[in-house]
């Protein structure tokens, strides 16, 4: 295995599955029965997910709500896909912990770096929720974060499309695939893969991401065997 200790970054808006807003149960289902593929094999499993099925908090404030409150509220919107992920990878027969970086002593372990490490080399899977725990912070920037506290190889960022591409490949036929490309590339070119301060974080800890599509069946296990498949974004 190319991997040994990955986190997997996923939107909300990849819970949708077709639907328009909400949890889609058989995405859900879908998702853990990767997840358990790769756990059988011994890697072992971080998870951050965002909140913009249920809200996201730029857009409250961008509605003239105060960005603080905003935030909050999308925090407690990953709890909510958090605890739904927990739910389908427990059906799955895979154990799991959901820490949070808000407390919430009746559904969640406080985050811990050395308990969510334990947990890990145990061969539970974490599911981080809560983001970074403070507002003006993404849930790519906690994604970052959380991959540099618990020293993971790679950080996975599982999306729609099969990598990073020159232009939005669904609006453009003629963008074309990165397989590979340094941080500083991406940089110079604009290319939207994390929003900055995630990016810069993963830079200077010598952090790579992989973007690839999730929603392919089997290509999570693809992507920890070392198979050529998605873009690299490295130093």
């Amino acid at each position: 295995m190319r991997y040994k200790r990955i986190l997997l970054k996923l939107s909300g808006e990849a819970l949708m599955g077709d639907r328009n807003y909400g949890i889609d149960p058989q995405r859900l289902k879908e998702y853990a029965e990767d997840v358990k593929e790769i756990t059988e094999k011994g890697i072992e499993v971080a998870i951050v997910i965002g909140g913009g099925n249920i809200f996201r908090g730029v857009s409250g404030a961008s509605e003239g709500m105060d960005r603080v409150q905003a935030d909050h509220m999308g925090m407690l919107a990953t709890t909510i896909n958090g605890l739904a992920l927990q739910s389908a990878l427990e059906d799955a027969g895979i154990y799991t912990r959901l820490q949070s970086a808000i407390e919430m002593h009746k559904i969640a372990e406080p985050f811990i770096r050395r308990r969510a490490i334990r947990h890990l080399e145990k061969g539970r899977v974490v599911i981080f929720a809560g983001g970074t725990g403070n507002p003006y912070f993404t849930t790519d920037t906690a994604a970052t974060l959380r991959a540099i506290e618990i020293e993971a190889d790679v950080i996975l960022k599982g999306t729609r499309v099969d990598g990073v591409y020159t232009a939005d490949p669904e609006k453009d036929v003629n963008a074309v695939k990165y397989e590979s490309i340094s941080f500083r590339e991406a940089y110079e070119k604009g290319l939207n893969i994390m929003d900055m301060t995630a990016f810069t974080l993963s830079e200077e800890n010598k952090l790579p991401i992989l973007v690839f599509d999730m929603n392919t069946r089997g290509n999570l296990l693809r992507v920890v065997k070392g198979e050529n498949i998605g873009t690299l974004v490295h130093n």
